[in-house]
């Protein structure tokens, strides 16, 4: 498959994620008002798709309220209607064994029935869901995602009408990818992004990023980014091997180092004066909706 530059690149902004903490930055956007604003600066920097994860506003730990995911949805709807809105699927995966009973689950347990997982975008109906196909060592726990769950998630993300957007991050997440693509439980061409610098996943490093892209399903529409201080450098990595972009304070929270970034729009900016220092132009939301077959 041959691969080249797009001449219209879209940035994708992660606002807030569930792994990074208040406590590590101030700036991070935590509220329903706060993570919308986020986004909706984001957009005006450059970004045209907004990945949203939702907090609890008393305690800033990850929440799956159906209620926060639609008050981010409607206020950034009400102000941007053409952002291209992308919900996570991604908590709900994580298992911590007990130290008495390696079966029995152990506090930091997440793990939810696939359904559970997608009720929220089975009701707002975003433009994009996330679909992580990666069982994987994470820190001391695990994330699993079996093929069995991942069917039961994509068919209901397919009869909601979101694209399913493939996270990748390792080898065999991508051969799990094909396999869907085959069976028909998704349908080509694929979603992809390529998420690299999870410790025990895919290295940042362009070796790695150049024979993972190589692996996609034929036709993937694909995005590639870094975690920590990774992100820039695989932002023009990204982009060189044909790829499209994603930033935010999910992944980094540094606009250099030791530097915090005050706004996801920053980090934005930046990946976007990286990409047109290269000689790439920024899709529009217009241009980024076009691309992907959204109205």
């Amino acid at each position: 498959m041959a691969y080249q530059p797009h001449s219209k690149v879209i940035i994708t902004c992660a606002i807030t994620g569930n792994i990074t903490r208040p406590d590590q930055s101030p700036h991070l956007p935590i509220t329903p008002q706060q993570i919308a604003d986020s986004a909706l600066e984001a957009a005006e920097a450059g970004a045209s798709i907004a990945h949203i994860h939702v907090r609890d506003p008393e305690t800033g730990r990850p929440s799956m309220s159906i209620d926060l995911y639609r008050d981010v949805m409607d206020r950034i709807r009400a102000k941007n209607p053409k952002l291209i809105i992308n919900l996570t699927t991604g908590p709900g995966g994580r298992f911590v064994p007990s130290e008495e009973d390696p079966k029995v689950a152990g506090p930091g347990t997440t793990l939810m029935a696939p359904e559970k997982r997608v009720e929220h975008v089975e009701i707002l109906k975003p433009e994009i869901c996330t679909l992580d196909l990666n069982t994987m060592n994470s820190g001391g726990q695990v994330v699993i995602n079996t093929p069995p769950n991942v069917r039961k998630m994509a068919a209901r993300m397919r009869a909601a009408g979101a694209l399913p957007e493939l996270e990748l991050f390792d080898s065999g997440d991508i051969h799990l990818a094909r396999d869907l693509i085959a069976d028909g439980t998704l349908k080509g061409p694929a979603l992809c992004t390529l998420v690299l610098g999870v410790k025990y996943g895919f290295d940042p490093s362009p070796e790695t990023m150049l024979y993972a892209r190589n692996l996609l399903p034929e036709g993937a529409i694909w995005a590639g980014f870094g975690i920590g201080r990774s992100e820039f450098p695989m932002v023009a990595q990204s982009w060189l091997l044909g790829g499209h972009v994603r930033v935010g304070m999910e992944d980094n929270l540094y606009l250099s180092k030791g530097v915090l970034a005050k706004s996801n729009a920053q980090l934005v900016a930046h990946a976007a004066e990286i990409l047109k220092s290269l000689g790439a132009a920024i899709a529009t939301t217009s241009e980024a909706r076009a691309m992907l077959g959204f109205a």
